[in-house]
C-alpha cells in the first residue's frame, strides 16, 4: 500500500472511532476554538504536543519550529501568540523543548547548515551566553541538555518582554521532553 494511501485510511478510521463514541464530536469541534494553551514546540516528529499531553484536538494551539526557538523578530511567531492572546484568549503559554533536540546539537556544532544557519544563530546566541556552564559539562550528551534547558528558559525570558503578554495575566510555562522516558519536566 502506498504510504499516502496509508494516512487517508488511518484518517478515516480515527474519524468513525470519534464518531462512533460520540456522534456529535466533529460538529461540536467545528464550532469554536477555545485552547487554554498556546504551545510553542519543536517541530520534531518526535513530540506533537497533542500526543504527549494526551489532549484532544481544540484544547491546544501549537506553534512548532526548529528547536523551539522563541525569537520575537519572527513575525510568524509573533502573530501566533497574538492571535493566542488576544482572540483565542489562552490563560498559558508552553514553551517546550525535548532531549536529542538535533536543532540543538547542530548547533552546538561549527557545522554550516545551510539556509538553517540563520535560525541555528538564535541557538548559538544563547549558547554564548552560558559558555561557561556548558564547558563544565563532561559529555556532549550533558551539553546538549543543558542547552535544551537554556533555549526553553531563554524562551520564556522573551516571551516576558512581549507587550501583550505583559499586560496579560497569561502564565507562562517552561516545559522539557525526555524522549526517554516519555515525560514532561518543569523548568519555569
Amino acid at each position: 500500500m502506498e504510504i499516502i494511501e496509508k494516512i487517508f485510511l488511518e484518517n478515516k478510521a480515527w474519524a468513525n472511532g470519534k464518531v462512533q463514541f460520540d456522534k456529535l464530536y466533529f460538529e461540536k469541534l467545528s464550532l469554536m476554538q477555545e485552547p487554554d494553551f498556546l504551545w510553542i514546540g519543536c517541530s520534531d516528529s518526535r513530540v506533537p504536543a497533542n500526543v504527549i499531553t494526551n489532549t484532544e484536538p481544540g484544547e491546544m494551539f501549537v506553534h512548532r519550529n526548529i528547536a523551539n526557538v522563541v525569537d520575537i523578530n519572527d513575525i510568524n511567531l509573533m502573530s501566533v501568540v497574538q492571535y493566542a492572546v488576544e482572540y483565542l484568549k489562552v490563560k498559558h503559554i508552553i514553551v517546550c523543548g525535548h532531549y536529542g533536540c538535533g536543532g540543538i546539537k547542530a548547533a552546538l556544532t561549527n557545522n554550516s547548515f545551510g539556509n538553517m544557519d540563520v535560525w541555528l544563530n538564535k541557538i548559538k546566541e544563547i549558547a554564548k551566553q552560558h559558555d561557561i556552564e556548558l564547558a563544565l559539562c563532561k559529555s556532549e550528551e550533558e551539553k546538549a541538555k543543558k542547552m535544551v534547558e537554556f533555549n526553553v528558559i531563554a524562551g520564556v525570558e522573551k516571551l516576558k518582554t512581549v507587550e501583550i503578554i505583559k499586560n496579560s495575566t497569561i502564565r507562562l510555562h517552561g516545559w522539557v521532553y525526555d524522549l526517554h522516558d516519555g515525560i514532561l519536566n518543569k523548568l519555569v
